[in-house]
């Protein structure tokens, strides 16, 4: 049976233009991929009052119904489309000898961005299909907000729609976010990949547009990863109890980080953490310590036969702090000049420098998982997403939430990426001090190993909590940058010292009495 999906072609102009090529061919493939049995939304501007405000009507009733917005997609698979007015607002780039090609187009109103944003965020969707999607347009807004896969078409074969853009480096980068990059005409494709290089297919507006679209929807449908996951290993997690786990974190053993390891462990047990990962910068000595420390404990402390232990996963609620706190080994790798990326669940260390398709080769030679860190903060060194989309098959969860991420879109393109390619979620403290362990964690249910992590984590629930980014940075410079070497050798003694004698005195390690 041939996959059918869930579309919604947006146009810049106003759906009443007359003898506007752009919408008469959104219209015409709209029609006929619904007589195909694809389910299929027109999102356009609009001159009439009484269209937007239908369309408003609309959208405010599928709230109140039991499937929310995905109502908006019922009886649109038979040969009828439904078309939303997003808003009222003026074509795209104005006509008339007294326009002046060189001036910018007004910007987009926010009635429009707000209408586009709900209807992307809520209405399950393959697919996002925009047309000219220069900004400020209801396609640059569409291709924003979206959360499905998208495809662009581009059909002007003149150089006057793009001598309106500004910041051509950003519109470069903003299109990466297509999956798939149309023209129309050899003449389009050849003047946008002058202005903007890549890959651009010719897909003619004519009556065979829509089959060739339905192939290029497939051929993209196919990168996202499978949804199902292990039935079986889901039933067995189901029973086990619930921990909290911080994904990603630093210790003494990284460069820019002076938390010693016994420090980060009692912080874990006191923040009432079930499981972390110590992922330090291209080390992972701070990691098997800490998984040492903790195995000791387990193998050793008085918890074994105590009242909070049934076996070896237990059905209740973990005690506050653990006492059997899991350690994952994993290392935070610099690759060579195409950002980094996290090891999870590894064995020997991972040299820096690598490429990024070898630097997840020896991740999986390890039997280890690829967790991709902060994927697109441009503080932090990045994979772009050309560099994301050749190792898409290999990564196993993206980090979709990172407090140490100053600018929030940087994270909310995260979650868009991880959404649109159904890859698990992540997220992680990134601490690089005490005080900022477990700022954010997932909870999820209890695993062994790293298969049962990655099917608790399709299930997992990410908390976050209110955090000063700029305290815990200055903390980490104080720790850091702004301390000599020796002075921090004798910080940790006397970190360690606290810190036993809290625990019961003497040379107690991290597990000793609270």
């Amino acid at each position: 049976m041939t996959a059918t999906f869930s579309i919604a072609h947006v146009t810049p102009y106003p759906w009443e233009a007359e003898d506007n090529q752009v919408n008469a061919h959104v219209e015409r493939v709209a029609a006929e991929l619904s007589r195909r049995g694809h389910r299929v939304l027109v999102l356009a501007p609009s001159r009439s009052q009484e269209r937007v405000r239908a369309s408003r009507r609309a959208l405010r009733a599928a709230r109140g119904r039991a499937g929310g917005a995905a109502s908006l997609l019922e009886g649109t698979d038979g040969g009828t489309p439904r078309v939303i007015a997003v808003g009222e607002v003026l074509d795209l780039i104005p006509t008339g000898r007294a326009h002046n090609s060189r001036r910018r187009p007004a910007a987009l109103p926010i009635d429009v961005r707000r209408t586009v944003e709900e209807l992307l965020s809520t209405v399950p969707l393959d697919f996002v299909h925009v047309h000219e999607p220069f900004a400020p347009s209801t396609s640059a807004a569409a291709l924003r907000h979206s959360r499905a896969l998208n495809v662009g078409s581009f059909h002007s074969s003149s150089e006057r729609l793009l001598s309106t853009l500004v910041a051509r480096r950003f519109v470069e980068s903003f299109f990466g976010r297509l999956d798939a990059r149309l023209a129309s005409l050899p003449e389009t494709a050849q003047l946008m990949r002058h202005h903007f290089p890549g890959e651009y297919e010719l897909v003619r507006d004519d009556d065979g547009a829509a089959g060739e679209l339905e192939r290029i929807y497939r051929r993209v449908a196919a990168r996202r990863h499978p949804v199902d996951g292990d039935a079986e290993l889901a039933r067995t997690l189901s029973g086990r109890a619930l921990v909290e786990v911080d994904l990603h974190m630093h210790s003494d053993h990284s460069y820019d980080c002076a938390t010693p390891v016994e420090v980060l462990l009692a912080s874990a047990r006191e923040q009432g953490l079930g499981a972390i990962a110590v992922t330090d910068h291209n080390e992972i000595s701070g990691a098997l310590e800490a998984q040492a420390l903790a195995a000791r404990f387990q193998r050793s402390g008085p918890h074994r036969s105590g009242p909070h232990r049934s076996g070896p996963h237990r059905s209740g609620p973990h005690p506050p702090g653990g006492p059997d706190l899991k350690v994952i080994v994993g290392e935070e790798i610099k690759t060579a000049g195409e950002g980094e990326v996290i090891g999870l669940f590894i064995k020997e260390l991972i040299p820096r420098g690598l490429s990024l398709r070898d630097t997840v080769a020896e991740i999986k030679r390890q039997g280890g998982l690829v967790y991709v860190p902060h994927p697109f903060d441009r503080m932090h060194a990045v994979p772009d997403y050309q560099h994301l989309l050749e190792i898409l098959d290999e990564v196993d969860a993206i980090e979709v939430f990172n407090p140490r991420v100053a600018i929030s879109e940087f994270n909310d393109e995260a979650v868009r990426f991880a959404a649109k390619y159904r890859i698990p979620a992540g997220a992680g403290s990134d601490s690089h001090v005490a005080q900022g362990l477990g700022s954010v964690r997932i909870r999820m249910r209890d695993f062994d190993g790293p298969g049962e992590f990655m099917q608790s984590l399709r299930d997992a629930e990410i908390l976050t909590r209110p955090s000063s980014l700029l305290y815990v940075q200055a903390l980490k410079f104080l720790q850091t940058r702004a301390t000599p070497r020796s002075a921090r050798r004798a910080s940790k003694a006397r970190r360690l010292k606290r810190l036993h004698r809290a625990r019961g005195g003497g040379r107690a390690p991290f597990w000793g009495a609270p």
